[in-house]
């Protein structure tokens, strides 16, 4: 299968990056995996403009990675999960996209183009962090889906 996680964010380096990198090791087992960091001028200008800008912004940046692949898009307000239920989002697809917001969310139309709309939890998180539970979810999922103990 392959995956790409798409985020709003600078690309720069982070003390998150190591635990990156071991989760997505983890993952190769099952997926080749694929982070990408958008955060453009226009991006960065509508940030100065306002929230609605930013929105904005970010669907224009996003929106050429919706596609045919199975998209996710991570939001406070979609869908809460468990573990397994997040392994099943992740049988019989052979491509995967997870998109994670800005500081300032997802515009609506947006949201209504993914596939599931699925949330991390009610806490609010920085995209960092919710990179690195993702993945870790990732990781679980396919654990569960085939009977590895990691999960346990």
């Amino acid at each position: 299968m392959n995956m790409e996680i798409i985020s709003i964010a600078k690309k720069e380096k982070s003390i998150y990056d190591p635990l990156y990198k071991s989760l997505e090791k983890m993952i190769s087992r099952f997926a080749k995996i694929e982070n990408i960091e958008l955060f453009g001028k226009d991006v960065a200008k509508a940030h100065t403009i306002s929230p609605e800008a930013s929105r904005k912004a970010y669907t224009n940046a996003l929106n050429p990675y919706l596609g045919k692949d199975f998209c996710v898009v991570l939001h406070p307000d979609g869908k809460l999960v468990d573990s397994f239920e997040f392994s099943k989002l992740l049988n019989d697809k052979i491509s995967m996209k997870f998109f994670i917001g800005g500081a300032y969310g997802f515009e609506d139309d947006f949201i209504s183009k993914g596939d599931a709309v699925i949330s991390l939890g009610k806490l609010t998180m920085s995209h960092k962090i919710a990179k690195v539970v993702l993945l870790e979810q990732i990781y679980r999922g396919f654990s569960i889906n085939s009977n590895h103990p990691y999960h346990k």
